[in-house]
């Protein structure tokens, strides 16, 4: 059961599945729709039995005798798109205490139906792994293609690896997404009304969320913006990067900046139907932003681990995009779309040195240019280079 080869682009948490099955009798592995889940599971496990509980005959099949089924093929077994059949949940949970070389890798594009029934049945008993859209590193030569081109078409893998026209890939997952998530999350009684929300959630991509105004732009109430917000995040819409606070409280508290998993549905929510429309975009330099934060997002979440990283705003609007930390200190990141450097780029990161101190150890200037300088102090670093960080 090997997946086709000739356009498989090798992914990074590999190795990271790898090492946990070592210690796991079970491998969850969640992440976006399309991002390539699927695949991974298969090329990382050549040899298990591969069941797609997304095909309502297999769920059939299994029903009739779901503890007989897991028995049979506990020996190594990828159950594909598993919160579609919670029940088995509590099955594993036994099968893998009683045998010890019982072995399961699920997926799930789900992240609240999964975690919610790993909590109940499987918390100790799985790792946990997030499979996101291609990063920079692993799309390797391709990454070298022009900026526009990499934000434009993101990063999920049918896009570069059968080379389906972006537009395709993007508009029928929207739709798919829309007409099936949504409506099996929460019940919409106006679907047009979270169109608009998401389309303007769009439009505000590396700002800080403000769920009063979208109440008014949008006509529902603040409580419902929040749990549309949280929707988008479980079903890997969007993500939230939190204010950096030293009371860590209030990290909590105040507005995080929201971001989008893939630019290119960035880019499709806000009607750029090419590269040349991007260039000129007036969000350009926020999509850009987005295509830097998530390869600090993917950075983590392919070796295991959750993010670190922060952006940096006081009453004086005084901004710093991303703030990482390393141990307990800090490294803070300038983002720039500009193909050339200009000293106001500086300006935040020796503000911010004089706030921290001896507790910022790094500051780096991230641009569209071609230059690297490798300077712990105001250096300048291609956005390409993000995924060595």
């Amino acid at each position: 059961m090997i997946t086709d080869k000739k356009n498989y682009i090798k992914r990074d948490i590999s190795k990271e599945i790898l090492r946990l099955s070592q210690h796991f009798q079970i491998i969850t592995i969640t992440g976006p729709r399309q991002s390539g889940k699927t695949t991974v599971s298969k090329q990382s496990f050549p040899d298990y039995k591969y069941f797609n509980l997304e095909d309502i005959s297999i769920r059939e099949i299994i029903s009739l005798d779901p503890k007989k089924f897991l028995r049979k093929n506990s020996k190594g077994v990828i159950l594909d798109e598993v919160q579609r059949m919670p029940d088995l949940f509590s099955y594993i949970q036994v099968i893998v205490d009683e045998e010890k070389d019982a072995r399961f890798i699920l997926t799930g594009s789900s992240n609240f139906s999964l975690l919610q029934n790993i909590t109940q049945s499987l918390a100790g008993r799985t790792a946990l792994l997030t499979l996101l859209p291609l990063s920079l590193q692993e799309l390797k030569e391709k990454s070298k293609s022009k900026t526009n081109t990499l934000m434009f078409n993101g990063g999920y893998p049918a896009i570069w690896a059968k080379n389906i026209p972006t537009s395709d890939i993007i508009r029928n997952y929207f739709n798919t997404y829309v007409e099936r998530d949504i409506r099996q999350l929460i019940k919409v009684k106006n679907i047009t009304r979270f169109n608009t929300f998401i389309k303007l959630c769009a439009g505000r991509v590396g700002n800080e969320f403000n769920a009063s105004a979208l109440s008014n732009e949008t006509g529902v109430s603040n409580l419902t913006i929040q749990d549309w917000l949280s929707i988008l995040e479980t079903s890997y819409i969007i993500f939230r990067i939190p204010p950096f606070y030293k009371n860590i409280g209030k990290r909590l508290i105040k507005a995080p900046k929201i971001y989008f998993y893939d630019t290119a549905l960035v880019c499709y929510l806000l009607g750029i139907e090419n590269e040349e429309q991007l260039a000129t975009h007036p969000l350009r330099g926020n999509i850009f932003e987005n295509l830097v934060a998530l390869e600090f997002l993917k950075s983590r979440t392919n070796k295991g681990k959750e993010p670190n990283f922060y952006f940096y705003r006081d009453k004086s609007q005084h901004e710093v995009d991303i703030l990482t930390l390393k141990g307990n200190k800090f490294m803070a990141y300038e983002i720039k779309s500009a193909t050339t450097f200009h000293k106001s780029f500086i300006v935040n990161l020796q503000y911010l040195k004089k706030i921290l101190k001896d507790d910022l150890i790094s500051t780096q200037i991230i641009y569209d240019g071609d230059i690297n300088i490798d300077n712990p102090e105001n250096g300048l670093l291609n956005f390409r280079k993000v995924c060595e960080i």
